[in-house]
């Protein structure tokens, strides 16, 4: 015993103490009397890894790191010093140095089982960070929090797995889980800068821009060579000047130039989805008004892609979809918003698409007489007057079986749709989307030649023969078709 200890039995009496507080698992009380042996014989290395083993077992791995180290000091052939000073630089992620620990062990004892595991560990731990540096260059984060989950399970205390996992989440979209563990960090030091930058990052990524500014200049407080904060501090305030300058443009009307600001803000931060989501809504918002239809569309679906439960995405790419006539796509759509909200508007919203979806499925009869749903009913009788003089079967007899068949179809369809909107019962049931088989029409049985004949009337009826076919071609010429 050196001379400057207390009494052997005093001190030996503390440690034995301890021992048995330590296999109760009341490692606070043991802790307590592991430091007085240490107090009274500070010269025992056995004493300090004795309370390095329960500083461990308390997860204070870097207090317990000191005292294995003072351990070794003191008794450079002491094994479980080596060991437990290698557990500790493992469990808070520097790997290389737990290595050298262990390679002592193995020195000292080259059987030592412990220490032949704890290498292989060591050496996963150096491969999983070699995996994940490749991960994060590639963004291929899934792999990251993959391989920092895999390299925590040994080194449990290590912020720089932890941060690193945290980042990533962020990266992922899944702000929850980022947070909790820059919080518990957090909890444990709260002037860690990298803690900060990450709980600023899930404010930033949530489109909470002025408060995940706030974190990032905490961070760079604490860390002023923290570049990511600073980079990412400078991309929030780019990305809230550039929206804000877009909306102004936009509510005074100059949609060019918001076109032109949202675009630029997309260019920003590739990652910020949420944020990026709803620039490419208030992008495809201005498109509509500028009537690029299929761009806005196409920014909509973009939106979409990056945060699937946007309502206001689906709102206007379906407002697009009816715009264009893309009525399946519409009611699409707008199911989904409905199965989401069930509002009185948006059940409004989907009915009419799907009204529009049942009556796009019929014959166009304005597409037929090539005429504006508008039309009046004179403008109605001209297009009809037009389109079966071109159409009229004898108009094209001497053409081949498969002309004839057609111009007859066409024929047909123009009696049909001259029928339906000159006749205001039927065109009112035609325009609210109503069969017109339930007014006792049956278009299967339609005969377009008793409509032309009605039309242009002669008590002989209609023929492209003799006087009355030169005055129907007459007519025919006049209208310069």
């Amino acid at each position: 015993v050196p001379f400057n200890c207390g009494s052997v039995a005093i001190h030996s009496g503390f440690k034995e103490q301890g021992n048995a507080f330590y296999i109760k698992k009341d490692y606070a009380e043991a802790f307590n009397y592991y430091t007085k042996a240490i107090d009274m014989c500070p010269k025992n290395a056995s004493y300090y890894g004795n309370r390095a083993a329960t500083l461990m077992m308390l997860c204070r791995y870097r207090e317990a790191l000191e005292d294995s180290q003072q351990a070794v000091r003191l008794d450079n052939t002491f094994v479980k010093g080596h060991l437990r000073e290698g557990k500790c630089h493992l469990s808070l992620g520097n790997a290389m140095a737990a290595n050298r620990c262990f390679q002592r062990v193995l020195e000292l004892e080259p059987d030592n089982s412990q220490a032949q595991q704890e290498v292989k560990n060591t050496e996963a731990i150096l491969e999983y960070e070699r995996m994940a540096e490749i991960g994060f260059d590639k963004r291929d984060y899934r792999m990251v929090v993959f391989c920092m989950d895999r390299a925590l399970d040994s080194a449990p205390a290590c912020h720089k797995f932890k941060i690193l996992k945290a980042e990533c989440l962020a990266l992922l979209g899944r702000y929850p889980e980022a947070q909790a563990v820059a919080s518990d960090i957090l909890r444990m030091d709260s002037t860690n800068a990298d803690a900060l930058y990450v709980r600023g990052l899930c404010l930033y990524y949530e489109d909470c821009i002025d408060k995940a500014v706030q974190f990032f200049v905490q961070a760079l407080r604490m860390a002023p060579d923290h570049d990511k904060a600073r980079l990412a501090c400078r991309n929030a305030k780019a990305l809230k000047a550039k929206k804000e300058e877009g909306n102004k443009a936009f509510k005074d009307g100059n949609f060019e130039a918001a076109y032109d600001l949202y675009s630029d803000a997309l260019t920003i931060d590739p990652n910020n989805i949420k944020t990026n989501a709803k620039l490419y809504c208030n992008r495809a918002t201005v498109g509509s008004k500028l009537n690029k239809l299929e761009q806005a569309i196409e920014d909509c679906t973009k939106a979409i892609k990056l945060d699937e439960t946007y309502i206001k995405a689906y709102l206007r790419r379906a407002q697009c979809y009816m715009d264009t006539e893309q009525y399946e796509e519409a009611v699409r759509d707008y199911e989904k918003v409905y199965q989401t909200e069930h509002t009185k508007e948006h059940k409004h919203l989907l009915k009419n698409a799907q009204l529009e979806l049942k009556k796009s499925k019929r014959k166009d009869y304005y597409k037929v007489l090539g005429v504006d749903k508008n039309a009046t009913e004179d403008e109605i009788k001209k297009a009809y007057r037009k389109r079966a003089l071109l159409h009229h079967p004898d108009r094209h007899s001497g053409a081949s079986t498969e002309v004839q068949k057609e111009e007859e179809k066409k024929f047909k369809e123009v009696g049909e749709a001259f029928s339906v909107l000159s006749d205001p019962k039927k065109k009112s049931r035609y325009d609210s989307g109503q069969d017109l088989e339930d007014d006792g029409m049956n278009m299967g049985d339609f005969d377009a030649n008793n409509i032309f004949k009605a039309f242009f009337g002669g008590p002989g009826g209609f023929s492209f023969e003799g006087k009355l076919c030169c005055d129907v071609f007459r007519i025919y010429s006049s209208l310069h078709i």
